[in-house]
């Protein structure tokens, strides 16, 4: 018996089977569902496309197509089909991000043509929780960060995102493109600090990609002359808190393997580690 199989650019209309498929996994895609609730499938409101894989058919699994590149449900043969066109398309993305297995042999198949990447973070727990610990209180100075003050929150963010990635997200554009999207997150209430008596950033945490099912915590920093005080596992408590009563019933992160204090951190206060994200970074 033959299967039929095939792979295209998804369009606005079929924006229910991409929803259906991005449901398959709640947690896990939560960043590219998000994106997709908001702006549908146009390419020019999602700031990318998404490519389909169909077996008999049936929609089966998706590749968001942007500043990432995300595999979704994907499976061995639907990672091919994709490999094939982003290798036809060239390389538009600063990432592949992913679930673990399929973002590897996604990458293997890439990197002939598309490498050497800059790093590969071939395993990153993603960790998930739907409560609270009792074991660790939420530090009561953490609260959401007003619209007025940027000039406060902008600093942090970019030493986090330096810090974390390797370069700074005031390259290329000026920081253009990060910037708003800080703004978006303070905005829409998702951003979290704690400040000092000169009102310098403590501690901060962001709910990113969000969801009615789960919603994902990033952007986790404390200040260097901070470190070692005993802040970030009462101030993600925190965060944690909002997140729970505010966004979604279930909340996630993923963190760097070799991040062993952030992820001893993430434990006390409640996150299991149930799989496994990877990151390839150009």
């Amino acid at each position: 018996m033959l299967t039929q199989t095939t792979s295209r650019v998804l369009e606005p209309s079929d924006l229910d089977a991409a929803l259906a498929v991005l449901d398959r996994e709640p947690v896990a895609n939560a960043f590219v569902t998000s994106r997709v609730q908001v702006a549908g499938l146009d390419p020019w409101r999602l700031g990318g496309e998404m490519w389909g894989w169909y077996e008999d058919g049936l929609l089966t699994s998706l590749c968001y197509a942007g500043a990432n590149l995300v595999p979704i449900c994907a499976t061995p043969r639907a990672v091919r089909a994709f490999a094939d066109r982003a290798r036809r398309a060239g390389r538009r993305c600063s990432s592949i991000v992913g679930p673990a297995e399929p973002t590897a042999e996604l990458w293997r198949l890439l990197e002939p043509s598309w490498g050497p990447a800059r790093d590969v973070r071939a395993h990153q727990p993603l960790m998930v929780t739907d409560r609270l610990s009792a074991d660790v209180a939420p530090d009561p100075y953490v609260r959401r960060i007003r619209k007025d003050e940027m000039e406060t929150i902008m600093p942090a963010c970019v030493a986090m995102f330096t810090e974390e990635v390797g370069v700074s997200p005031m390259a290329g554009d000026g920081g253009l493109l990060y910037q708003a999207r800080v703004a978006e997150l303070v905005g829409s209430g998702r951003s979290f600090a704690r400040l000092d008596a000169d009102g310098k950033v403590v501690f901060k945490a962001e709910i990113g990609a969000a969801t009615d099912r789960a919603c994902q915590i990033q952007g986790v920093w404390v200040a260097p002359e901070y470190r070692g005080q005993g802040y970030a596992a009462p101030g993600m408590s925190a965060v944690l808190r909002y997140a729970l009563a505010d966004v979604a019933p279930v909340v996630s992160l993923y963190v760097n393997d070799f991040n062993t204090a952030a992820r001893r951190t993430y434990r006390r206060v409640g996150f299991e580690e149930v799989g496994a994200f990877m990151s390839v970074l150009f």
